[in-house]
């Protein structure tokens, strides 16, 4: 079979679309914030733009990197990561927001490492997944040494803390074992285990507790633990089917809380209505599928993994966030992935996207 080299333009073109489109969006929703806090309405758009194109420079050079490479780069990027990870975590350096220490400032922009540690994570567990193949049976060597691996990093997320990084960390961990053989008596075992962990870890945490008790009913409390899901409930309510227009959103006048960052859905949904969110959530669920056919036809195991990873990935952080939004699930802090306002999330994704379009670009060509 000859090997076509191109890239998966659909993906390529979802991925564009999805970025602008987040621009557009963080400016609308955070122009206002923008005056009040920076007396500049263009202070948001001008960091996001410059994110983007970052972002996109991130992106086309991992296109044309070939993802073989970084099976040698695999050990040095999760050690890179790890310790980035603990450095977020010393004072002085790690820089403390709402209450949470996970960022690092430099010259007046902030690195989250979180972000770029779950790439870091699912680029080793390919290269790893992909030398043990024959032994992923194996308690003891195949799933064992991941889960020591894996404890270290959410350990790390846990201590900033950052809950929704380290349970979607460890969910696409989990995914991508599964894939790749580990006995599933091995999964259902650790879940079951982390069940109770869990449940100290969200009960017993005073505002992860509200958010629990928010979550089942909102109106108990409308002014305080359930005033972000009903503002953002009144958000999608009063766009209807075709929005209110680009702009033109109230509920981003102080009313919805992070309007641009965790919350920018909610605004698509009054500005674009419910046309434009079922625009968006096609959008994703499209790219979701190039990602994993990506996956499926990769020349070799570790672009396999290596594409299954990152799809999943940006997946599994947009289905959450759109569903926190909606009231679907508790309210958990994970950004929108393209759209959210934050250098670091889109930067990842964008890499993420340039990773999974470099496998796509070996995909024999009667396949494509």
């Amino acid at each position: 079979m000859e090997v076509r080299q191109g890239h998966d333009h659909s993906l390529l073109l979802l991925a564009v679309g999805l970025t602008c489109l987040g621009v557009v969006m963080v400016f609308s929703s955070s122009s206002i914030m923008a005056v009040r806090e920076h007396a500049d309405s263009l202070y948001f758009l001008k960091r996001q733009g410059l994110y983007a194109l970052i972002g996109f420079s991130l992106m086309a050079g991992l296109m044309h990197f070939n993802y073989l490479y970084l099976r040698k780069l695999a050990v040095p990027i999760l050690f890179f990561c790890l310790f980035l990870l603990v450095l977020v975590l010393i004072p002085g350096i790690g820089a403390k927001i709402g209450g949470a220490k996970r960022w690092i400032r430099f010259a007046g922009f902030s690195l989250q490492p979180a972000e770029f540690a779950k790439l870091g994570l699912i680029i080793f567990m390919a290269h790893s997944l992909a030398r043990k193949q024959d032994k992923m049976k194996s308690f003891k060597l195949g799933f064992l040494p991941y889960m020591v691996v894996l404890s270290v990093l959410l350990l790390l997320m846990l201590l900033q803390p950052d809950l929704g990084s380290a349970l979607t960390l460890g969910v696409v961990a989990m995914a991508m074992m599964f894939v790749a053989g580990t006995r599933p008596i091995y999964i259902a075992g650790l879940g079951i285990l982390a069940l109770p962990f869990l449940y100290f870890l969200v009960m017993n945490v005073d505002y992860r507790r509200r958010r629990i008790l928010a979550f089942l009913n909102p109106w108990e409390d409308p002014s305080n633990t359930g005033f972000q899901i009903i503002q953002s409930w009144i958000a999608f309510g009063s766009g209807g089917a075709m929005g209110n227009g680009l702009g033109e959103s109230k509920q981003k006048l102080f009313y919805l809380p992070e309007a641009h960052t965790d919350f920018i859905f909610s605004v698509v949904g009054e500005e674009l209505g419910f046309a434009g969110v079922i625009v968006i959530a096609a959008m994703f669920l499209l790219l979701v599928l190039r990602g994993f056919k990506a996956a499926t036809h990769a020349p070799d195991n570790f672009g396999s993994y290596l594409a299954f990873g990152m799809t999943l990935l940006i997946g599994i952080e947009a289905f959450v966030n759109m569903a926190v939004v909606m009231g679907l699930v508790p309210t958990k802090g994970l950004a929108l992935p393209f759209l959210s306002y934050g250098g670091s999330s889109l930067m990842a994704t964008l890499m993420a996207v340039g990773i999974i379009l470099n496998v796509s670009s070996k995909t024999p060509g009667e396949l494509r």
